[in-house]
């Protein structure tokens, strides 16, 4: 008999409404019905890729004796995490102040008035791995909160002293300066793994937001230019090699479980695809290396594959598991590979190290052995042919996948994730001139603003024909960068306008007196606290972005009054980015932005005269990332960026304007003189 979730428009929770757990989606009804039986509340939150979610909901939901006792002693209420982020964000800070540690499924138990007393993860259905069994835990907790109400009462309280929102204005405002970034460029060029690549240990996540910030950095002729190009490709070049990349269908797996990039967790989720597409993009740009293209091409391509809704929304994730187990879609024996390659099999078996016992469990995850330069040596081709027959293995190798059962696509569209991606396929289309690329970034939009925004308000989540969830911090932020990311590459003044509607909306709903902003807006449904996260995670944390994006609107000219506030922001956090830049990623790019040297640029003339195209192929034709670039017909029409306003043609010609702080050089019909003027003169 189905549980409360079975109305709901959630993967995730969808996945549950047929346990004998009788289930509530958060909202007034369960929390009422707590209150009034005076009950504690089980809180679970996960979402439909986790693995260990899955196995929770086979080994204790689907079990009835377990049911049982949650349905008699509690309250049980689920939560998609990616829906709802705010209660995600508030309970992942209990769990970890009571653990030290959290993930997902997050296993809490709450007082009726939402405090939490006790927290974990996973919890096995029996005793094993020096953890107790789910049922020990509930028959615990019960008892706990029929005997002793006041140790409960106690850690409730303890605990919400731990979860108050950080950053507020600060006293003393510290300068962001370009000492500080090279401070911070040599904590992380300090804590590098020169051995395998990356950041930290195992399990291993990729730091897209990390390169991100290294990258913009090496394009500013900084000191430590060499070590920053050395690091970044090291770091690009190991996690592309396999494993965690999949070499047959592209796109990355959600991290590594080892040191060296091998053994993927083998969800793909779309905010990690989105934010490493970038990174390979931007690493071609500023390296030149061509196999980084081909990665970030091979990944957006999966993402319109597999992650593309008929409308033109992105899909969240792919499932790790297919037919109840981890990774059976991806992985191969080598029968299997012998049977599809054929004549091709030994060159593919050198190149990826291929054994009859595989790499992990039995079976093998395509990772390099050899490089292209290596396996060209011993197979006495040249690198072109080389990447051909490559490509042919491994198009072989997807086209037989394509018929293995499926894992499964949790196909609801987040407003945050579709703006990574969005901003994706805006930048790839720019500097690749694919205007295939473009268009896809186009349709999103128009899904986004068409489906998620109604009646002068954003929506977090949309899923068939409903969007739901008042939209969050991260998803406004998000959202204004990718239409300002648009904007650049299709100058269509509907997307600036639109960004510059939703950061009004932002500062008035969002905006905390006390510094930064809220991630919730101003008339949402009251919670524990009203969280504030300034962390980044998985994602760019949404004070990060939005600090960002404030940065970039003002560098348009029409509100200057925000940069203040993002500097304001930036000096805030000032020490975390120095101390944990890792952690804080996000933040050190807008501070590069603010930083610079940053430019605006002001093109006038029409988009299909030739003379245009020449300025706009020299403009993008680096990569760029401090820069606000406005184009336009002549003459600008009244709602165009104020960059525009007031810019003559010189010699009736496309024109472009080069201006630093808005101070302005000479205008310019060249593309050789504006790439003169962007690369090194600076006085008007």
């Amino acid at each position: 008999m189905p549980n409360h979730l079975i109305n709901e428009n959630s993967p995730y929770l969808l996945q549950h409404a047929n346990n004998p757990v009788d289930w509530y989606p958060w909202g007034e009804e369960a929390l009422k019905k707590a209150r009034a039986e005076d009950k504690p509340i089980f809180l679970s939150i996960g979402y439909s890729a986790c693995h260990w979610c899955h196995r929770m909901r086979e080994e204790s939901f689907e079990d009835l004796e377990t049911a049982t006792l949650m349905n008699q002693e509690f309250i049980s209420i689920k939560v998609d995490r990616e829906e709802r982020p705010d209660i995600d964000g508030i309970y992942m800070q209990a769990t970890v102040a009571m653990t030290g540690s959290g993930g997902w499924p997050m296993s809490v138990f709450l007082t009726p008035d939402l405090r939490p007393f006790y927290a974990g993860t996973y919890f096995p259905p029996v005793r094993r791995y020096n953890m107790p069994s789910f049922k020990e835990v509930l028959s615990s907790i019960a008892k706990g909160w029929r005997e002793d109400v006041q140790e409960v009462d106690r850690v409730g309280n303890q605990v919400l002293e731990h979860i108050h929102p950080p950053i507020h204005k600060p006293e003393n405002r510290n300068e962001i300066t370009t000492e500080v970034l090279e401070a911070a460029i040599k904590n992380l060029l300090d804590s590098y793994d020169w051995g395998y690549g990356g950041w930290g240990l195992a399990p291993k996540f990729p730091q897209p937001m990390t390169i991100e910030f290294l990258l913009r950095r090496a394009t500013t002729g900084t000191q430590q230019h060499e070590q920053i190009i050395k690091a970044v490709t090291h770091a690009l070049s190991a996690m592309s090699r396999g494993g965690m990349y999949d070499v047959a269908g592209g796109g990355f797996s959600r991290y590594s479980v080892d040191n060296f990039w091998r053994t993927p967790h083998f969800e793909k989720m779309t905010y990690d695809n989105a934010q490493l597409a970038l990174a390979y993009l931007h690493g071609y740009l500023v390296t030149g290396n061509t196999d980084y293209r081909r990665v970030c091409e091979e990944t957006l391509d999966f993402v319109l594959r597999e992650l593309t809704h008929s409308q033109g929304g992105f899909f969240s994730s792919l499932d790790a598991d297919s037919e109840g187990e981890e990774g059976k879609f991806y992985v191969w024996t080598q029968d299997e590979l012998e049977g599809v390659l054929g004549s091709d099999f030994d060159f593919f078996k050198a190149a990826y190290g291929i054994t009859p016992s595989g790499n992990w469990e039995g079976k093998t995850i395509l990772q390099r052995a050899l490089d292209d330069s290596a396996l060209a040596t011993r197979f006495k081709m040249e690198q072109k042919e080389l990447r051909q027959k490559l490509s042919a293995c491994h198009a072989k190798l997807l086209e037989v996948r394509s018929s293995r059962i499926r894992p499964a696509t949790d196909d609801k569209v987040l407003v945050m994730w579709n703006s990574l991606m969005l901003k994706a396929f805006a930048e790839a289309g720019r500097y690749l001139n694919r205007q295939d690329y473009l268009q896809v970034a186009i349709r999103n939009t128009r899904f986004l603003l068409s489906n998620l925004y109604i009646n002068d308000r954003l929506h977090r989540s949309w899923r068939e024909g409903q969007a739901k969830h008042n939209a969050y911090l991260e998803d406004y932020a998000g959202l204004i960068l990718a239409l300002l990311g648009l904007y650049q590459s299709d100058p269509n003044t509907e997307w600036y306008l639109s960004a510059l509607k939703l950061a009004d909306e932002m500062v008035e709903h969002f905006a905390d007196p006390n510094g930064g902003f809220f991630d919730t807006r101003d008339d949402h449904e009251a919670l524990l606290v009203r969280p504030k996260d300034i962390q980044d995670n998985a994602t760019p944390s949404g004070n990060a972005l939005a600090a960002t994006a404030l940065l970039e609107l003002a560098a348009y000219g029409d509100r200057t009054e925000w940069r203040d506030l993002a500097e304001e922001m930036l000096s805030s956090v000032y020490g975390a980015m120095l101390r944990y830049p890792t952690a804080f990623a996000q933040w050190l790019c807008a501070a590069d932005f603010a930083v610079g040297p940053t430019h605006e640029v002001a093109i006038i003339g029409d988009s299909q005269r030739t003379e245009t195209r020449e300025l706009l192929n020299a403009l993008w034709k680096t990569y760029r990332p401090r820069q606000a670039t406005a184009i336009s017909t002549y003459p600008p029409g009244p709602e165009t960026p104020a960059l525009l306003k007031d810019r003559p043609l010189l010699n009736d010609l496309p024109t472009a304007y080069v201006c630093q702080g808005f101070v302005c050089l000479q205008p310019v019909n060249s593309p050789i003189e504006m790439e003169i003027q962007l690369t090194g003169v600076s006085n008007p």
